[in-house]
């Protein structure tokens, strides 16, 4: 009975430690055909809304006043690359004195095997807690970035992701975020 019992309390440990070491190891992923594994610190959500495949918030950097979040997208169709890139430029002020091409930065990026690109976009976020409403309020958010990676998967969906949040919590995630996109792989 004793043996039976030790025999037990063995294998809830290891089951126990087991288990810990899965969740540090992070969220496995799935998107457009392309694995991969989200941080273990990405607090994994319920999406928002029927657009969104992947929800995570991010927790924030000491000072900043809101978490960071980590979305992603999938659209058929979607308006393509290019109309989306710049649908995400008009979601931020610039502030007067400002260039565009000082805040915003766009790239060439692979995501597994597809063709993209990686949009970089400091300002102020115009907030809207309902996007496509032409008549919701907009909330002026300082100080904020989006990191955001766009492109087509082999069915012509556009696929983007995007982490969004205050610029001190978004550069606290930037290495992070830069990994989960190279981890996805077919």
């Amino acid at each position: 009975m004793t043996r039976r019992l030790l025999t037990l309390a063995v294998a809830v440990l290891f089951g126990t430690v087991a288990a810990a070491a899965d969740d540090k190891k992070g969220t496995a992923v799935e998107v457009a055909g392309l694995k991969g594994t989200a941080p273990a610190d990405w607090k994994e959500e319920k999406p928002s809304n029927q657009m969104r495949l992947l929800q995570f918030k991010l927790e924030k950097e000491k000072g900043d006043a809101e978490d960071a979040e980590i979305v992603v997208f999938s659209l058929p169709g979607g308006g393509g690359v290019a109309a989306n890139l710049e649908r995400q430029e008009k979601k931020f002020k610039l502030a007067d004195g400002v260039k565009k091409e000082d805040v915003v930065k766009t790239d060439d990026t692979k995501v597994g095997e597809f063709k993209g690109k990686y949009q970089d976009i400091k300002g102020t976020l115009l907030f809207k807690a309902a996007p496509f409403d032409p008549n919701a309020k907009v909330t002026e958010k300082e100080k904020y970035r989006q990191l955001y990676v766009i492109f087509e998967d082999d069915d012509k969906k556009t696929i983007s992701i995007w982490l969004l949040g205050p610029e001190k919590t978004v550069e606290k995630h930037k290495k992070a975020f830069d990994g989960f996109i190279k981890s996805l792989k077919k």
